[in-house]
């Protein structure tokens, strides 16, 4: 398993900035608590879940099987 950042540098710059902007809460979700602070909580669960392989919901990180 290996988590890491999009490959698409753009992406990650904005989302960055988002994250600054929201004192490291996910930019793309309006509520603000720790489930949504980065990494959030979604993506906390999809890391736990061997089966799943994909970026977390703002697209900053992916997570690979192998």
């Amino acid at each position: 398993m290996g988590i890491k950042f999009n490959p698409d540098r753009q992406v990650v710059d904005i989302v960055k900035e988002g994250l600054k902007r929201t004192g490291g809460y996910c930019p793309c979700i309006r509520e603000k608590s720790e489930d949504t602070k980065c990494m959030c909580k979604q993506f906390r669960e999809q890391i736990k879940d061997p089966d799943f392989e994909g970026f977390c919901h703002c697209m900053l990180y992916y997570k690979s099987k192998d």
